[in-house]
């Protein structure tokens, strides 16, 4: 089976049917119209929302409650107990870091 085109012959005669002429490229072929452009309709309509849609609206609201007062005296002693345990905490753990530390190095050097 041959498929390529003889050599010497640059038209398209040896690839038409027998017995057929070379016909001129789009003879006899309708003619297409050209397709009308898509118009835009815009968004399609949505349907209007219930009337009980919204969640209940509180028109006025409770007015604020009171804080309770505050005894600043007491308060003040309170922040100081609470710093004085957190620096005698702080020293006992330094105290005990500074003597691990002081029993590591003896331990090395001797």
């Amino acid at each position: 089976m041959n498929v390529s085109a003889p050599t010497g012959s640059d038209d398209d005669a040896y690839w038409q049917r027998p017995g057929s002429e070379p016909e001129p490229f789009g003879a006899g072929r309708p003619v297409p119209q050209p397709a009308p452009t898509p118009r835009y309709e815009g968004p399609p309509r949505t349907p209007p929302p219930s009337p009980y849609w919204r969640p209940p609206l509180v028109q006025k609201p409770p007015p604020p409650r009171s804080m309770p007062g505050q005894d600043m005296d007491s308060l003040d002693e309170t922040e100081g107990s609470a710093r004085t345990v957190t620096y005698g905490v702080g020293l006992v753990a330094g105290a005990i870091a500074l003597i691990l530390m002081c029993l590591l190095c003896a331990r090395a050097i001797f």
